[in-house]
């Protein structure tokens, strides 16, 4: 790869240089900020920028979201301290799901065949009842489906099926998960 050819392909940010500029100095100052224990403060300022937040979100210090107008967040979902969402495509996360301290959301990557390391996206979708455990990782064009489970350090690039548990990296299905009433 020749890095001077590097190519975005059709990649754009989604709004102007001026609203992420703005983001970017409105997030280090307050939704990462260890210093601001408050929820609705991260919760109020992700809205803001365009970001679909439910009700009862929580949002805990230290969270990164590349840009909020790429996000969202359904009811009673909580997303743990240094979560990482790298947003570079949709990322949905559906209602009652956990994403756990440390944990990364990825939706891009690079061509290392290609002379111009060319960017790719692709979104990612969280569904309801899930858990994506502390310092686990969700690649490009990942679905979990309702219920599963990525434990702790697990890395996938492959859909996780309903109400399974994955572990490992890669994740490889481990046993069924107990349907929660």
């Amino acid at each position: 790869m020749q890095l001077s050819n590097y190519h975005k392909g059709d990649y754009t940010p989604g709004k102007p240089l001026i609203t992420c500029a703005l983001w970017y100095l409105f997030s280090k100052l307050f939704v990462e900020c260890s210093l601001i224990p408050f929820s609705f403060t991260r919760v109020f300022l992700l809205r803001l920028f365009g970001a679909k937040i439910g009700s009862g979100v929580v949002c805990k210090p230290g969270l990164r979201v590349k840009f909020p107008w790429r996000l969202q967040v359904g009811n009673n979902t909580w997303l743990g301290e240094d979560v990482w969402i790298d947003n570079l495509a949709q990322v949905t996360i559906d209602e009652n799901s956990v994403v756990s301290q440390g944990a990364y959301l990825c939706t891009g990557n690079h061509d290392w065949n290609s002379d111009e390391f060319t960017l790719s996206t692709a979104p990612i979708h969280i569904k309801d009842q899930c858990w994506i455990a502390a310092k686990s990782t969700l690649l490009p064009g990942v679905t979990s489906y309702s219920g599963a489970v990525l434990t702790a350090g697990s890395v996938t690039a492959k859909d996780l099926e309903a109400w399974t548990i994955y572990s490992g990296n890669p994740a490889i299905k481990m046993k069924q998960r107990l349907r929660s009433s």
